[in-house]
């Protein structure tokens, strides 16, 4: 398979920088997205550091044509892991950057299989024909009410809890794995990462319906952007689309 990439980033109209991270492999063969948090540059500094940490791991230590399912899901979460310690020690050494911390969602592709998942809220999407698929879960303490049946997933969406986390990077419990998952790709599919600045200004319908349009990952994921912008999205907005050929 082969696969053609779009990905843009920007601060949005309500903030005064870009605390959002993304990475895209030179070769098309992973991709992340991470959202950062804490006052002043701290939350750039977490994602940065998420972002300079994990490639690397993932990309020495994994062989693309033929590590297993273990191995891999083992590597993930091993990379998440070290960052997850760098940025707290980095909290820890540096007052300006206590208590800072970042999302990271993930398409690890190996062997025509991706591996998605994540820590905190931003998202990983498959969209197959017309079945469009959120493959990762927020670690938010809306979607923590829902599961548990206290909340409806209307009421989440507006909630005042909505963008409070329970699990990030920066955090003891960012450490406990990533929740990466296989799923088997087929020619046609449609994979999009973003952080919440992307899915709090568009609701899922409409994403979807942006994603399925056209076919340079490029303009979609610009047109994603621009349109949770126009939508209202109050926080940096950050995506990443992937076009599966054959």
């Amino acid at each position: 398979m082969k696969f053609r990439v779009g990905s843009t980033s920007i601060k949005g109209n309500f903030r005064d920088n870009n605390e959002d991270a993304l990475f895209v492999d030179a070769q098309n063969r992973f991709f992340l997205v991470a959202d950062g948090m804490g006052g002043q540059s701290a939350g750039e500094r977490a994602s940065a550091l998420a972002m300079e940490v994990i490639p690397k791991k993932i990309a020495s230590q994994i062989q693309f044509s033929s590590s297993t399912s273990e191995h891999v899901v083992k590597v993930i979460d091993d990379a998440i892991a070290l960052a997850n310690s760098e940025i707290m020690a980095l909290g820890e050494l540096d007052s300006k950057l206590h208590n800072m911390g970042t999302t990271v969602t993930f398409a690890v592709i190996v062997n025509d299989v991706m591996f998605a998942g994540g820590v905190g809220d931003s998202r990983t999407y498959l969209l197959r024909k017309h079945d469009f698929r959120q493959l990762t879960t927020d670690h938010s303490l809306t979607q923590a009410l829902v599961d548990a049946g206290t909340l409806t997933p209307e009421e989440a969406l507006t909630h005042r809890y909505r963008n409070v986390l329970y699990r990030y990077l920066g955090a003891k419990d960012g450490s406990q794995g990533s929740g990466a998952k296989p799923y088997p790709l087929q020619t046609g599919d449609r994979i999009l990462l973003c952080s919440d600045g992307a899915t709090g200004g568009i609701p899922d319908p409409q994403l979807q319906q942006l994603l399925a349009t056209g076919d340079d990952p490029q303009k979609i994921a610009e047109t994603i952007v621009k349109a949770a912008e126009d939508g209202g999205s109050k926080d940096n907005i950050t995506v990443i689309v992937v076009l599966v050929d054959a």
